[in-house]
């Protein structure tokens, strides 16, 4: 069985498990509490981030971009990075905004601060970044939202792996609690439509010691 290290409200791990999932490619999960650094992980990725996927053959695959375009060349009967080359660069330039800009700008700020700084035994959030993560979410949310009213999925007419990256980091952050969806009705809308969606249901599942969900979180409907 092929092997996927994670976290789970990694942005990151829950875009790679959204893949595989909308594949219909079998895996196991196996959490990797990297702060600790185990040995025999750094073995696997030097990096020590996840996610990780190993494969049933012993291939060891590290960083998720990595891994989303090998699922997409090795299994490719559900493309997911676009059949076109100007849909392929679409989908790449989506998947970078989202991987990039809106995870410095925004999941950075709210959910290292707040997450990832507890778990490590880091401190307390620090309130400046946490102001900037919040003034910050509204200007990515009205892109989001464009993106989903002028088109049928964010990079076109279908699901992409920029939906998957876009709702891998927005699922994250609502699991927290701070996705304030009345900031714009067609963000809302486009993320009911993925979260609706049978790959997403592990991910609704997920809980996280001593960080409960708001109650909308797993409510297909809002």
């Amino acid at each position: 069985m092929r092997i996927l290290y994670h976290l789970p409200l990694s942005p990151y791990s829950r875009k790679v498990r959204l893949v595989l999932s909308e594949k219909r490619i079998p895996f196991e999960l196996r959490i990797e509490r990297v702060w600790e650094r185990r040995d025999e992980f750094l073995e696997l990725n030097a990096a020590c981030t996840v996610p990780v996927l190993v494969e049933e053959n012993g291939l060891v695959l590290a960083d998720s971009y990595a891994i989303c375009e090998y699922l997409d060349e090795a299994y490719p009967d559900v493309p997911l990075l676009g059949r076109t080359l100007g849909e392929r660069a679409e989908v790449r330039r989506l998947v970078a905004w989202f991987d990039g800009k809106f995870a410095r700008e925004v999941t950075d700020n709210l959910l290292h601060e707040k997450q990832m700084k507890r778990l490590m035994g880091r401190g307390n959030p620090d309130a400046g970044a946490l102001r900037a993560g919040y003034a910050n979410l509204k200007p990515h949310l009205d892109y989001l939202g464009w993106l989903a009213e002028t088109r049928i999925w964010l990079a076109g007419n279908t699901l992409s792996l920029a939906d998957l990256a876009a709702a891998a980091h927005l699922s994250a952050l609502d699991y927290i609690g701070d996705i304030d969806w009345g900031l714009n009705d067609a963000a809302k809308d486009w993320y009911a439509r993925v979260k609706s969606r049978p790959a997403f249901r592990p991910l609704l599942a997920d809980r996280v010691s001593g960080v409960n969900p708001p109650p909308h979180y797993p409510d297909l409907d809002f």
